[in-house]
């Protein structure tokens, strides 16, 4: 650990740790890295988010912030619905969604009975509201 210091100065990033452990996923024995398509492999990556959240609602007794950053790149819309429909309910609490494809996700939301705001950043850095969903709709 300690050589590992100076050379992770010298290369200006860390080269030992956890974050360089190379976890075996699997689903029924089988590898999902090696057998899995992508949208499968992010569906397990998303289900692992979901265990943690309960996890640590669990340990924290109080439910935390749950962020989904640009998640939905591997989904069709009829998964990304599912994963909305999921966590759009009031034992997540406040969820935080980024998504390159606004319309899919406006239309998503639009059709579910639940409370959101949908912010749109500009490439300038302003921040505009294009639309509040409600439950009392």
């Amino acid at each position: 650990m300690l050589n590992s210091v100076a050379k992770d100065r010298y290369l200006e990033y860390t080269t030992v740790g956890i974050h360089k452990d190379d976890l075996l996923l699997e689903m029924n024995d089988f590898s999902v890295k090696t057998l899995g398509s992508q949208g499968q492999q992010k569906s397990y990556l998303v289900a692992l988010k979901l265990a943690k959240f309960d996890y640590i609602k669990h340990k924290a007794g109080f439910s935390p912030i749950l962020l989904l950053d640009d998640i939905f790149d591997k989904f069709d819309s009829k998964r990304v619905e599912q994963i909305i429909k999921l966590v759009g309910n009031e034992r997540f609490g406040q969820i935080f969604i980024t998504d390159t494809h606004q319309n899919r996700l406006q239309d998503i939301l639009s059709s579910h009975r639940t409370d959101y705001k949908l912010f749109n950043i500009k490439t300038n850095g302003n921040i505009e509201v294009t639309q509040n969903g409600a439950k009392n709709k």
